[in-house]
């Protein structure tokens, strides 16, 4: 079976997909990779059931409309948290100690250098981060990380997300979580979003929500662009409510503004998390096309069910609809996820409602 890539993929992906043709360009694959590639504009193979994401956002792929074809989209949550996390504390450490205004500054000395730094580096005196307070917006596997590192280097956490759980709760007993967004960061010295981009989440940090902050905050945007107006954050960086903005999503408007650093999207850019993201795709669609598990799926329902019968068959379907047979099912967003173990022959399962049947083995 073939399988493409519409982005460079690590070879460990090949390791675990060993048997299959892996390639950028091959016809009728029934599963694709992809990482960054941009597939809201892509004409869909009809043969491909499967899309795994190599890592967490899903904005570059419409896999609501991908669930209404029966084609199962997952992603890897959590295997590029450490990256991004390592990011978020450099990003930290670059705006309090001003290092990207003082290292620019350093590569314009031509003489004498020793004397004019010692004159000259005064302009650059930042803060430390020890004691201070940071906000954490959205606790999830990377958000967790970061409040865990930065409460390891003596910084207070505080933070807030709706959806968080008792388990992941658990994991940062050292923070206050907030109910309210506005109570969160209201005594923070630095703000940093690891929020999904929703349209609920859509400039979330504009003027309103910055007003509510302490002034001199420093904001680390290492999650979606989207979710920063950049239009209010210069406001704020030219009256000086905000001190600085660390930004992974660089637009043309944050570029060559002062206050602004922005980074070329970073923050899973390193060998092991790129390694890890690979792994976690090609295992999650190796399960669903060889044994109809799903793992990690944005779109559909997640399921895994040991076999009990020498054949499988899966039907992905509009929620309520009746089968002419039992199975394990489940639902999610109006789809439901139905695998079914048989040694008979099954009865033809069609019409209204059936988005998708597939004979697993």
């Amino acid at each position: 079976m073939n399988i493409l890539k519409l982005n460079a993929i690590s070879q460990k992906a090949e390791r675990i997909l060993d048997g299959y043709d892996l390639s950028t360009e091959c016809e009728n694959p029934v599963g694709i990779l992809v990482r960054s590639f941009n597939m809201n504009e892509y004409d869909l193979p009809s043969s491909v059931i499967a899309v795994a994401r190599a890592g967490a956002g899903v904005n570059n792929i419409p896999h609501a409309d991908y669930a209404k074809k029966g084609v199962c989209v997952f992603n890897t949550p959590g295997a590029n948290a450490n990256a991004v996390k390592e990011l978020v504390v450099a990003s930290l450490l670059l705006a309090s100690r001003n290092l990207y205004s003082a290292m620019n500054w350093a590569q314009t000395l031509t003489c004498d250098v020793a004397k004019q730094v010692e004159k000259g580096k005064s302009k650059f005196s930042g803060t430390e981060i020890l004691g201070k307070t940071i906000c954490v917006l959205g606790l999830g596997a990377i958000g967790r990380k970061v409040a865990i590192a930065t409460n390891a280097l003596g910084m207070k956490v505080v933070g807030y997300d709706p959806y968080l759980t008792e388990n992941a709760r658990a994991e940062i007993p050292f923070a206050t979580v907030y109910p309210d967004l506005k109570e969160a960061i209201e005594n923070a010295d630095f703000v940093t979003l690891h929020m999904p981009y929703v349209p609920s989440t859509k400039n979330l940090i504009s003027q309103s929500v910055i007003n509510e902050m302490k002034d001199g905050v420093i904001l680390v945007n290492c999650a979606r662009g989207e979710l920063v107006n950049v239009d209010d954050v210069k406001t704020a960086l030219d009256n000086g409510k905000m001190r600085a903005y660390v930004v992974d999503f660089p637009t043309e408007e944050c570029l060559n503004s002062d206050g602004i650093i922005a980074t070329p999207h970073l923050g899973a850019s390193t060998e092991e998390a790129e390694d890890n993201c690979a792994i976690m795709a090609s295992e999650e669609l190796k399960d669903y096309l060889e044994n109809g598990n799903i793992i990690n799926s944005v779109n559909m329902p997640n399921l895994t069910v040991e076999k009990s019968k020498s054949h499988r068959t899966s039907v992905i379907s509009v929620e309520g609809t009746p089968l002419p047979v039992d199975g394990v099912s489940a639902t999610k967003n109006g789809i439901t996820y139905t695998v079914i173990d048989h040694d008979d022959i099954l009865p033809e399962i069609y019409g209204n409602g059936i988005i998708k049947v597939r004979k697993i083995y």
